[in-house]
């Protein structure tokens, strides 16, 4: 196999991630939005922090929803808004953010996990 041919399938297979993965996000954020009030990154935040043992760093977040440190503190920032989620600051070093889950977070995230598990079992079998 020529590496004309390699390169050209690496870029294929590329693709072919790429749209599945837009697939399924569409498909999550469509429904969670139209059920749930809640996109697929407010999403995954509730299921990362319903799943801590107590509360998370904001860092924490970002490697599990990936998007920027930015557009992480905006998406707390609109949860704690919606009374989903709370933030305090990290006694040990004031620099640190904690966030935690809320009662109606958990409440949210868990008839919203139904939806999400749902889209899953359609979209990735």
């Amino acid at each position: 196999m020529s590496d004309v041919a390699v390169e050209q399938g690496l870029v294929q297979e590329w693709h072919e991630l790429l749209a599945r993965y837009s697939a399924v996000f569409s498909a999550l954020e469509c429904r969670l939005q139209e059920r749930h009030g809640i996109g697929a990154n407010e999403f995954e935040a509730l299921e990362r922090l319903a799943t801590c043992d107590f509360k998370c760093r904001s860092a924490d977040l970002i490697s599990t929803i990936h998007l920027s440190q930015s557009a992480t503190s905006r998406l707390v920032a609109r949860l704690e808004k919606e009374g989903l989620v709370s933030r305090a600051l990290c006694e040990v070093d004031r620099r640190g953010i904690f966030v935690t889950i809320t009662d109606a977070g958990r409440e949210k995230y868990l008839a919203a996990k139904q939806t999400h598990r749902e889209v899953l079992r359609e979209t990735l079998r």
